[in-house]
């Protein structure tokens, strides 16, 4: 089998991984390296995703790169903006080039001798297997499936005879004009369908078997038309980027350190914006605290105005059971629907499926632990790129990339080949990896590393802290093991 050689191999080419490479080719330049997507186009889930409203769920103004200034006018984005953002970012900084489409990675497989990784991918096109070796992996393949969503086995779907629709493979061709629409969920998907699919549909029901917080959100933020307008481009940008790091930082500590206050000012915003007498209390005020599950943003009170409107409402109820023309509810009532949407959430998956194996030895990972949220325990060479549960991805992103850079430019510097974090006795204790309580995490926590319980096996979740330590701590910290390949140690 013909195997090709480079330094450094990123897999996935979306947000994370196009973001991967241009750090890479402006911080060490002299590494070579290559993007391996199983797709046949780049970007990700903003190109995986089609159904109606599609868009961010946080501003662009940190989710867009740390080096490439978002200059649309929308600080909510719709999802073709910014797969056309991704595209322009990539031909701008001529990493479309390094791109190998239809390359699905089936195994990962590490040489301590060689210091090198192995990669075996499933070439799409050819239909034969192809091997890449390594000195290093970027893995940003995101966390999901992208084969397929998560469907509840609900009783009598068999007999349902309207049509069903997973937002992950969504029908571009379907029409519900003059529709009666049920979408099934409360997160972020649900939130953002409801209101877009009100400009056809005759109405359109979220049915939700437990509410989540949501919060207004402006599509396009006053105090950054102001600052573009008075500062010059990159430095309205990182103004911008500043204020609402440190907004997002502030709503997270106060709901984690006074949970009853922070409910208190979302509860108070809903009030404002929905009919007077509307029962908040049943279908907008979760059992739980904010930020133990995502707050879902509704851009200028899109959902908010359907609802008043009447074009949209919220049931919150326990489904019994599918009908012929609908669905029957626990508390009697019977929803009558023509389309039903599942935005009943994501499969998660580590590693896009692939397996993982260090000298022979497949890697276990929930015998692991993460470190610094970007490598893994006893694990050389491989970094994962995950962005943040209560925050922006690429915030955590853009840090775990110019980190990498960091170490390859020590490595190289010393002569070294081999990088792995070690756990020692003292930081044995550990939980699970994502603090949240959202049914998709809690499904497949097993599947996952763990956490520690201080720095640096500690997720923060903390864009300070982490730009603290991965921006200017030391790559070499007396955690991390550098070493040579044993073939020359030999």
């Amino acid at each position: 089998m013909n195997t090709q050689h480079f330094d450094v191999l990123i897999v996935g080419a979306g947000l994370s991984g196009i973001g991967a490479a241009v750090h890479l080719q402006r911080q060490c330049p002299d590494h070579s390296f290559v993007i391996l997507e199983g797709r046949d186009r780049m970007g990700g889930t903003w190109d995986l995703f089609k159904y109606p409203g599609i868009r961010s769920d946080s501003d662009m103004f940190t989710l867009g790169y740390s080096f490439k200034p978002w200059k649309d006018k929308k600080t909510i984005a719709d999802g073709s903006t910014i797969l056309s953002y991704i595209k322009e970012t990539a031909a701008e900084n001529d990493v479309t080039q390094h791109i190998r489409y239809q390359h699905k990675v089936v195994s990962n497989e590490w040489c301590s001798k060689e210091a090198r990784w192995t990669v075996t991918v499933q070439n799409g096109a050819t239909g034969k297997d192809v091997q890449f070796k390594c000195k290093f992996l970027m893995m940003c393949s995101g966390y999901y499936s992208y084969d397929a969503g998560y469907l509840p086995d609900f009783k009598g779907m068999p007999d349902y005879q309207g049509k069903v629709v997973h937002p992950q493979q969504w029908d571009t061709q379907l029409d519900y004009s003059g529709k009666n629409v049920v979408v099934i969920g409360s997160g972020a998907t649900a939130v953002t369908l409801v209101p877009a699919m009100t400009d056809k549909a005759k109405h359109v029901v979220m049915l939700q078997r437990s509410p989540s917080y949501v919060a207004s959100r402006p599509m396009c933020d006053p105090f950054a038309a102001k600052a573009r307008k008075w500062l010059p481009e990159k430095l309205a940008y990182h103004v911008i980027r500043a204020k609402n790091i440190s907004i997002q930082m502030l709503f997270y500590r106060i709901s984690k350190k006074d949970p009853k206050r922070a409910r208190g000012m979302l509860i108070g915003l809903l009030k404002r914006e929905l009919p007077a007498g509307y029962d908040v209390r049943t279908h907008f005020n979760p059992k739980y605290n904010p930020w133990d599950q995502r707050v879902c943003a509704v851009p200028d009170n899109d959902l908010f105005k359907a609802i008043t409107d009447g074009k949209a409402s919220v049931v919150t109820d326990h489904i019994e059971h599918f009908t012929a023309d609908g669905i029957q509810l626990k508390s009697g009532q019977h929803l009558k629907a023509d389309i039903v949407v599942t935005a009943t959430g994501l499969n998660l998956l580590a590693f896009g499926g692939s397996t993982l194996k260090v000298d022979g030895q497949e890697v276990q990972l929930s015998d692991k632990v993460s470190y610094k949220g970007m490598m893994i325990s006893d694990v050389p060479n491989m970094v994962t790129i995950m962005g943040y549960t209560n925050s922006s991805w690429t915030l955590k992103s853009d840090l775990v990339s110019g980190y990498t850079c960091r170490m390859l430019k020590h490595m190289k510097r010393k002569g070294l080949d081999k990088v792995v974090p070690k756990v020692q006795g003292s930081d044995a204790h550990v939980e699970p990896i994502i603090d949240f309580k959202s049914g998709y995490v809690l499904r497949a926590l097993d599947k996952f590393p763990k956490q520690g319980d201080k720095a640096p096996w500690k997720l923060h979740q903390n864009y300070l802290l982490d730009s603290i330590a991965l921006k200017f701590g030391s790559v070499n910290d007396g955690v991390v093991e550098y070493s040579k390949a044993l073939s020359k140690a030999a």
